[in-house]
């Protein structure tokens, strides 16, 4: 590729990024991704939600062990006629069926939470660029400002160091004293 070739692909690159920074500008980008009115949820996917939250809670857990102890005692008292007896075969096979039907309705509304989650992440990051590129334009207009202040003979502050360019030097306070802050030896 060329010198030219070369310069040419910088330059639509740059465009690209500047048409994408100028549509940032211009746009409101926080949104609302859980908004009711963007999709109506189906029969399943309600049903997979509730079931998730249902089967997700202390309550069912509690109310479910309560279920299977109440089988089990019933199940082992000699007075009673036994449905299902000591090895509880018929329990086993409901639990079975259950989970077996159980599980991918989770996974399903858990799907469906992790598609919101990634529209959540995509909105915040947008929200992100576009905070860090106003910030970035206002620190360059204040510096214009004191750059114009100063040319003019007003008096500005003194501009704050880059971090990590100006370190203290072993022995002289990195700081003003501050009541509870000691100096380590």
């Amino acid at each position: 590729m060329s010198e030219n070739e070369n310069d040419q692909a910088k330059r639509r690159g740059v465009r690209k990024l500047e048409h994408q920074v100028s549509e940032l500008l211009t746009l409101r980008v926080a949104r609302n991704v859980l908004a009711p009115g963007e999709k109506r949820l189906s029969f399943g996917e309600r049903a997979a939600d509730t079931l998730a939250e249902v089967a997700g809670s202390w309550r069912f857990i509690y109310s479910f062990g309560g279920f299977l102890a109440v089988w089990i005692v019933i199940n082992s008292i000699a007075a009673i006629r036994h449905w299902d007896p000591y090895p509880f075969i018929l329990l086993n096979l409901m639990l079975s069926c259950l989970a077996a039907i159980q599980a991918p309705v989770i996974m399903m509304s858990q799907n469906r939470q992790e598609a919101r989650d990634r529209l959540r992440a995509e909105s915040d990051y947008q929200v992100d660029v576009k905070a860090e590129i106003l910030l970035e334009h206002l620190t360059h207009e204040i510096g214009e400002v004191k750059r114009m202040l100063a040319g003019l003979g007003a008096p500005t502050q003194p501009e704050l160091p880059a971090p990590g360019k100006d370190e203290a030097v072993a022995g002289e306070s990195s700081g003003p004293e501050l009541p509870g802050r000691r100096e380590r030896a």
